[in-house]
């Protein structure tokens, strides 16, 4: 199995200003029990007993993403037990974004970027990668990627998915994740709706694939049945061949334990789709 999703960190190896900053709550909560050093091996604790193998590290705001991205490389060395991949951050919204993209293409386990489009309403609704979304040079960046063999991870919430819609249908070729099932965040009926609907732009374009992964991070006190209409309207729209679960760990684990994240989803997605979300689809997105 494949948890398509999740983080690693060192505070004393690599500098995260949002981790280190123990003032400022996020848009998922306080993150005060997680400002500490989370492992491979705690990674693995939690999850091997799954039936885990793999899993896809996602960059988690280093300072500097060039060293976060060597130190996921040492990681994967020096543990061949664990088949991991990563994705990178590099900004799209630079004309010299390929000359970046070259500092990570010495690097065998980087299979793809992600730069975050919008994390939540409000404070951090916005992005760079937002503000630019029209722009002629983050569409040949992502032609770029795409040439240069690397999928997209793209995290954005539904207010803005239509936009980021007109963007992507212009890239076919470029595979494109879509993370955390596209953030639904207003939990009301109204707003499972509205996400419902927006979401459909996103599942039209053959060349999305869905992530469903950080569902603890709008409902921190969730049951199963928050989580069941985002899990069933994903295997709706896009199947069980285009969705792949993630963690989200450890930030999900503010809200849950992995053994309760795992109950819950297979208990969620029909025993049919397992093989499909638990492994086959990650494998074959991020040739694994």
């Amino acid at each position: 199995m494949i948890d398509a999703h999740h983080h690693l960190w060192d505070l004393s190896a690599v500098s995260y200003p949002w981790l280190e900053d123990k003032s400022k709550k996020r848009f998922f909560g306080d993150p005060t029990p997680i400002q500490k050093n989370y492992l491979i091996q705690d990674f693995k604790k939690d999850c091997k007993p799954h039936g885990f193998y793999a899993s896809i590290h996602i960059q988690v705001g280093a300072k500097e993403p060039v060293k976060e991205a060597n130190w996921i490389d040492d990681i994967i060395n020096n543990h061949p037990d664990w088949n991991m991949k990563q994705v990178v951050f590099c900004d799209l919204t630079k004309s010299k974004m390929r000359a970046e993209m070259e500092k990570f293409e010495n690097l065998p386990s980087v299979a793809g970027v992600r730069q975050i489009l919008s994390r939540a309403p409000g404070n951090e609704a916005g992005s760079s990668l937002l503000d630019n979304i029209a722009s002629p040079i983050v569409l040949q960046n992502l032609k770029t990627l795409s040439k240069l063999g690397y999928s997209f991870d793209l995290q954005l919430i539904p207010e803005v998915m239509k936009q980021a819609s007109l963007l992507f249908e212009k890239v076919p070729e470029l595979k494109v994740a879509l993370c955390h099932a596209g953030s639904p965040h207003d939990r009301t009926i109204e707003g499972i709706n509205y996400w419902k609907k927006a979401l459909k732009s996103l599942s039209s374009l053959s060349n999305v694939t869905c992530k469903i992964s950080g569902l603890g991070m709008f409902k921190h006190n969730w049951t199963i049945e928050d989580f069941r209409p985002i899990i069933e309207t994903c295997l709706d729209q896009f199947g069980a061949e285009r969705c792949m679960f993630g963690s989200n760990f450890p930030v999900d684990s503010l809200y849950s334990d992995y053994n309760t994240l795992m109950r819950t989803f297979k208990t969620l997605i029909p025993k049919s789709s397992h093989e499909l979300i638990f492994k086959k689809t990650a494998r074959e997105f991020y040739a694994i």
